[in-house]
C-alpha cells in the first residue's frame, strides 16, 4: 500500500443540496431545496446526472426529498467522517484538519500536530476559514455492493442529525447498520438566523412504509444471509480504517477543488480578511505544497 495516500470508500456519485452557478463572473454556491445525485464527471454546466437522478425524480414529482440507501459499515465514524478543517482556497489542499482535542497541520517540514480547541478558540480557524466538514457515504441501488455516492457538508443541522441518527441505529439494531434499510430524507425549518428562510438538512429515517419492527427484523434477515455467505463485515471495517488511516487527510487535491468551490467560496479580497497568524499559516504551507508539486514534476 502506498504510504501517505488515505485510501477511501470507493465513490460512484455525489449527492449535493445546492449547485454552483456563475454570477458576475464569480463561481457561488447556491442552495436547493432538493437532493441532485451527480456522476463523477464535469461538463460544461457543472456536474453530470447520475442515471438514478431521472428516476427518483419523476417518481417524486420532479424534486427529489428522500431516497432509499443502505450503509457499508456497522461503525458510524466510518459511514460519516467529520472533522473541523481548514482549507488553502487558492490551491483546495487540506492545510489544517482537527477533531477538537488534536489537529494535523501542513507545513514545510511536513505534518506538525498540535491542539485543537475548535474554530471559535482557535487563532487560526479566526474568520469563519475554519469549519466542520463532513462526509457521508451510502449505497444507492445493487449495482455496487461496496460502491458509495458522497454527501458532503459544512451544515451545522447537518452534521449534528447524521451523528446521532448513525449511532441511534447502530444501537437498536444490535450493531446491524450496514444492514438496515434506511432512507436519507431532506427536511427544513427556520431559525432566527435564517429570517424566516426555511434553511435544509439532510436526516436518516426509517424507509417509507416500514416500521421499526419491519425494519429491524429485515436487518437481522440480510445479517444472518451474510454470514452464511462469508461475507466478513469485522474483516472489511479493518481494511477501511486501515486505509482512512494511511494518509494525514482524507480529501484529495481534485476532491478539495470541489469543497472548496461550494463551502468556502471567496466573497473578497481573502489576504485582506485573515488573521496574521492564519495567513502566516497559509503562506507556510503553500511553499511546503509548492515544493511537492515542484518534486512530482520533475520525477514526471
Amino acid at each position: 500500500m502506498l504510504k501517505g495516500l488515505a485510501i477511501t470508500p470507493p465513490i460512484i456519485g455525489r449527492i449535493s443540496i445546492g449547485k454552483v452557478i456563475e454570477k458576475n463572473g464569480k463561481r457561488l454556491p447556491e442552495k436547493d431545496d432538493q437532493f441532485t445525485l451527480t456522476s463523477q464527471v464535469q461538463g460544461k454546466e457543472g456536474w453530470l446526472p447520475h442515471p438514478y437522478d431521472e428516476g427518483l425524480r419523476k417518481a417524486q414529482g420532479g424534486k427529489i426529498r428522500s431516497m432509499p440507501i443502505r450503509f457499508l459499515f456497522n461503525d458510524p465514524d466510518l459511514n460519516f467522517r467529520a472533522e473541523y478543517t481548514l482549507f488553502d482556497r487558492k490551491s483546495g489542499r487540506p492545510v489544517c484538519v482537527g477533531n477538537g482535542e488534536t489537529s494535523k497541520r501542513l507545513a514545510k517540514t511536513g505534518i506538525e500536530n498540535h491542539p485543537c480547541p475548535a474554530p471559535d478558540g482557535c487563532p487560526f480557524g479566526a474568520g469563519g476559514a475554519c469549519k466542520p466538514y463532513g462526509r457521508l457515504n451510502v449505497v444507492i441501488g445493487d449495482d455496487d455492493p461496496l460502491g458509495s455516492f458522497v454527501f458532503r457538508t459544512t451544515g451545522f443541522n447537518s452534521i449534528r442529525t447524521l451523528i446521532a441518527r448513525l449511532q441511534y441505529f447502530q444501537a437498536i439494531s444490535g450493531n446491524r447498520l450496514s444492514c438496515l434499510p434506511l432512507e436519507l430524507r431532506l427536511r427544513g425549518k427556520s431559525t432566527r438566523q435564517s429570517l424566516g428562510t426555511p434553511i435544509y438538512y439532510v436526516d436518516i429515517t426509517l424507509r417509507s412504509g416500514m416500521s421499526v419492527a419491519e425494519t429491524l427484523l429485515e436487518a437481522k434477515r440480510m445479517d444472518a444471509e451474510r454470514q452464511a455467505s462469508g461475507f466478513d463485515q469485522v474483516a472489511l471495517e479493518v481494511a477501511v480504517r486501515n486505509g482512512l488511516a494511511n494518509g494525514a487527510f482524507e480529501d484529495s487535491e481534485e476532491e478539495a477543488e470541489a469543497v472548496v468551490e461550494e463551502f468556502y467560496p471567496v466573497v473578497s479580497e481573502d489576504k485582506g480578511g485573515l488573521s496574521d497568524k492564519l495567513q502566516a499559516c497559509l503562506d507556510q504551507a503553500g511553499s511546503a505544497t509548492g515544493a511537492s508539486s515542484g518534486e512530482a514534476g520533475e520525477g514526471g
